[in-house]
């Protein structure tokens, strides 16, 4: 099924299972759903079975949307507990949509409870409470985490009650926009058909001696003993000039541990001149993605932020990015600010699952999981990236009933294709846009848009003042521009100073002694610990600053110290 048809079938408002191989456009087709929806303004719920996923959809895992947490079971007092709540009602009651990224590593039982839990919130014995689900995944991929002696068939979600119950249609992508059609391709169906030739096992023995352009390309391995050994010791090896970047954290403190966790990028991290690395989020308008690896060549004279010379030869000063947990409308409720880099001459496969590498050393002489040699394979482009240190049987085999269920799919995405025309599609549609509360003309969608984009234009004003920053307008001149008062401006001057770091605010930076004093106030407030002068944050009372230093200094000029003092 191609990509077209497929949002097609997900806007009719089907219950659907989008797969397909590594590389088949899952994503992009559910961001392109996503994008949809919320201009509508159906609200929908984006999860995914793991934070790493989750991270890539800008989500939240299942798990912490539902309220399921590490749950078994569900007693009907867990629900009565679920339903006091706040943010499990909003979540469940207001969602029409459920978006469940990276299905095949969700227990069937944990998608049981999701069920349990949208029947109960949304009093309605239907499936999932009536609302639109979508799984996405591949089931070749890595299964879930299950007790010792389960096997997939106890684990795998589709042998779940409730994904029978959801009457799911199937939509199995086929165009191949990673490997296109070439011998890795060729081998990576095989592996997915159960059918290994001898000519395709001869290819995976010859990668051994690949010469690859790259000298030191990433490791991959199949357990973290070795992806740690080797990255902290080619660090050490370095002895060249260093920087260290802390991580800024905004937001709810439960989905700031769970984002920590699931990033691909450290809270704290450490980097050398020399230091092989890879990107850990998508940046197409700076020209990388997660996935594109390079060289640290050095630091920023300003911001010392890296320098990275990618494996294509693009040089590229790397800046801080943002990962985040969004609500429904799209807005972040926790957030880490931080340089979109990590070490990478070891990584492990499953860490590298929904990545695209340009070349990778591979050993999957380890392999314990069927599957883990497929998802390690399918990183690649093409088996000219490709050195293969080794592989034992179980890297080249997939799951039995992983297998049998595949088959089965193409099977039924086949006559889901000529189930509905495009108009009958079409059709369908307005129907489940109007069922959800949604918007259904174009004239509405685009005053959505725009109330939206005045909204937020409103409550970003600091950025609006960025931009007069940016021009060189001096602090009075910002504010006589914008009709605010200059402590508003300095307030701005503050959040810009946070958020973007890159801006250059130095002209606005006062003079060393102004800072001296400010810092030495500061530093006797603090160390009084009177919390009638600290605030909830553990920064200082502009007031209690103010009137310590006898009415010297301004309010505006004491913010500004601050700003640059923090």
């Amino acid at each position: 099924m191609k990509q077209k048809q497929a949002l097609a079938i997900l806007k009719s408002g089907r219950n659907v299972f989008l797969t397909g191989s590594a590389g088949a456009g899952k994503t992009y087709v559910l961001n392109q759903y996503i994008q949809y929806l919320r201009e509508r303004q159906v609200k929908v719920a984006v999860t995914a079975s793991t934070g790493i996923a989750a991270t890539h959809m800008n989500g939240m895992t299942i798990h912490a949307w539902s309220g399921i947490g590490v749950k078994e079971a569900l007693t009907s007092s867990d629900l009565t507990s679920m339903k006091t709540k706040k943010h499990l009602i909003k979540n469940l009651e207001g969602a029409k949509v459920l978006i469940i990224d990276e299905i095949s590593m969700l227990h069937k039982r944990q998608i049981n409870l999701v069920n349990q839990v949208l029947q109960y919130f949304k009093k309605n014995n239907a499936p999932f409470g009536g609302i639109q689900v979508i799984f996405s995944g591949d089931f070749f991929q890595l299964p879930p985490i299950g007790k010792q002696g389960e096997t997939n068939r106890d684990k795998f979600a589709f042998m779940s009650k409730a994904w029978l119950d959801a009457k799911l249609a199937i939509c199995y992508l086929t165009e191949q926009h990673r490997q296109k059609e070439n011998d890795l391709n060729g081998i990576l169906n095989e592996i997915r058909k159960g059918q290994l030739s001898e000519n395709s096992i001869e290819l995976l023995k010859q990668a051994k001696t690949t010469t690859i352009q790259e000298l030191d390309p990433p490791k991959l391995f199949t357990h973290n003993f070795d992806v740690d050994r080797i990255n902290e010791s080619k660090l050490l090896g370095l002895n060249t000039k260093s920087q260290s970047y802390l991580a800024k954290m905004k937001g709810n403190k439960v989905l700031l541990e769970s984002l920590k966790k699931s990033a691909g990028t450290p809270e704290k991290l450490r980097l050398k001149i020399g230091a092989k690395v890879m990107f850990s989020k998508n940046n197409f308008d700076e020209g990388y993605v997660n996935g594109t690896l390079g060289e640290v060549e050095g630091f920023s004279e300003e911001d010392k932020f890296p320098i990275v010379k990618t494996f294509e030869g693009h040089r590229l000063i790397v800046e801080p990015n943002i990962w985040s947990i969004d609500d429904d409308k799209g807005a972040p409720i926790a957030s880490i600010q931080q340089i979109p880099l990590k070490l990478a001459w070891a990584i492990t496969v499953h860490k590298s699952q929904g990545m695209t590498l340009d070349a990778a050393e591979m050993d999957l002489s380890k392999t314990f999981e069927k599957g883990q040699g497929y998802v390690g394979l399918s990183r690649l482009k093409n088996l000219e990236g490709l050195r293969l240190l080794g592989f034992n049987s179980i890297a080249l085999e997939v799951d039995a009933l992983a297998l049998k269920a595949d088959k089965r799919f193409q099977e039924l995405s086949q006559i889901a294709e000529k189930e509905n025309t495009e108009k009958e599609l079409e059709q369908l549609s307005i129907g489940f846009l109007k069922r959800c509360g949604g918007l259904t003309s174009l004239e509405e969608i685009e005053a959505a848009k725009k109330r939206k984009t005045e909204k937020k234009s409103k409550k970003s004003t600091f950025l609006i003042t960025r931009e007069y920053i940016e021009k060189g307008l001096s602090i009075h001149e910002i504010a006589k521009e914008r009709g605010l008062t200059t402590g508003t401006i300095t307030g701005h001057i503050a959040r810009v100073m946070e958020d973007y770091p890159s801006v250059d605010v130095s002209r606005f930076k006062p003079t060393d002694e102004l800072l001296s004093r400010v810092e030495a106030a500061r530093d006797h407030l603090i160390k009084e610990g009177n919390p009638d002068k600290i605030k909830e944050d553990g920064s200082v009372s502009h007031k209690a600053m103010y009137e310590l230093m006898k009415h010297e200094l301004d309010y505006q000029q004491i913010k500004l110290a601050l700003a640059y003092l923090n």
